[in-house]
Formats: C-alpha cells, sequence, structure tokens
C-alpha cells in the first residue's frame, strides 16, 4: 500500500536498516506513512494537536517496537493497528475525562485554508450549508463510541476493505460489517434530528 518509486528503498530495507542502527531509515517510514496516519487520528480526534501528540506517540512506539515486527503482515497494517489502538485508547482516556462538547471539536475541514478556498464561491448560502452540514457531521462522528468511529474512519474516509480494518483492529471482518452498520444508522439516525430542528 505504500508509494514507492522505483529509487526509493522499499518497506522491507528501511525496517531492516532501522532494525541494524540507522535511525535515519526510520526517518524514511515516517515520511511515508505521516500523511495517511495524520488523516486517520485527526478524523478520530478532530484535534490538530492531540493528532500531532499522537503521532509522535504512534512512531516512537513502532521504533521501541520494531525489532518485534514479523512481517506477517504488511508494515502499513502494523503500523495502521499501532495507530487504531492507541487512538481508541486516547479517546477512552479523553471521554473519561470530560463529555467532549462541540467547544471541544475542532472544526477540522472548515479551518483548511485549501478546503475554502476550493468551496468559496460567490453563493454565501452554499457556503453556510457546507460549513453547517460538516459542522453537523462532525458532532455526528463525536458521538459514536471509539470503535464505530475508527471503522468508519477507516472504512469511508480511508477506504480501507473489510479485511485490512478487522487486522488492524484485531477482530473478524464479520464484527467490523456490524459496527460498519451499527455506525452508518446512529450517524443517519443523528443527521436526521439535525434536520427535524
Amino acid at each position: 500500500m505504500s508509494d514507492t518509486p522505483d529509487n526509493d528503498p522499499d518497506d522491507d530495507e528501511l525496517i531492516e536498516r532501522t532494525r541494524s542502527g540507522d535511525a535515519s531509515a526510520f526517518d524514511g517510514l515516517v515520511i511515508r506513512y505521516s500523511p495517511r496516519l495524520y488523516g486517520l487520528v485527526y478524523n478520530m480526534t478532530s484535534n490538530h494537536e492531540d493528532t500531532h501528540d499522537l503521532l509522535q506517540d504512534v512512531f516512537a512506539k513502532a521504533f521501541r517496537s520494531i525489532g518485534g515486527f514479523r512481517k506477517k503482515s504488511s508494515f502499513y497494517t502494523w503500523i495502521h493497528s499501532i495507530a487504531v489502538n492507541m487512538t481508541i485508547n486516547f479517546l477512552k482516556r479523553r471521554n473519561k475525562r470530560q463529555q467532549l462538547s462541540l467547544d471541544d471539536v475542532d472544526s477540522g475541514i472548515l479551518n483548511d485554508a485549501e478546503f475554502l478556498e476550493l468551496t468559496s464561491g460567490s453563493d454565501p448560502v452554499r457556503d453556510v450549508d457546507l460549513a453547517e452540514m460538516q459542522r453537523r457531521i462532525n458532532f455526528a462522528m463525536m458521538k459514536l463510541s471509539p470503535e464505530h468511529r475508527m471503522v468508519v474512519t477507516l472504512f469511508d474516509i480511508q477506504d480501507l476493505p473489510h479485511a485490512e480494518i478487522a487486522k488492524m483492529m484485531g477482530v473478524s471482518e464479520g464484527t467490523v460489517r456490524s459496527r460498519l452498520f451499527y455506525a452508518h444508522r446512529q450517524l443517519q439516525n443523528y443527521l436526521e434530528e439535525f434536520q427535524k430542528r
């Protein structure tokens, strides 16, 4: 799943070099997987600071644990599994400390200058509708449990197949499908509630 141009070392080479003591080789893996992992974690936390902190922890854990990576799955799956587990644990701890309010949820894509430039036009009503829809989706996602939010993020946003999600989350494909079904139903209900208001 990694995009490696012909002249770039593949994951296996970078892993072996890291295991041999070449810490700079691990930087290649960080650069390769940061964008996708950032998207995964950010879609779960809706907070840039938390995402940066979690990604540092994910890569630190992967670096410390790389000697134990047995290549039963791809490095991509292995590092995503670490990110999935650490993010779910973080969200569970955060939810125990406080009930998440809308004020805690970063408006995410609505703060992205590129998104705003692409979507802003001469129609202010359309802009308001887009902003409101994104706010509603963010709010609905935050109401899902961390496990349900994770399957939605991995399937609908990261576009991963059920089998890959099952490996990353350490559950069966059937569990992934049922969580996804339940999460989609919950999201639909939350968004319908908003429309009635």
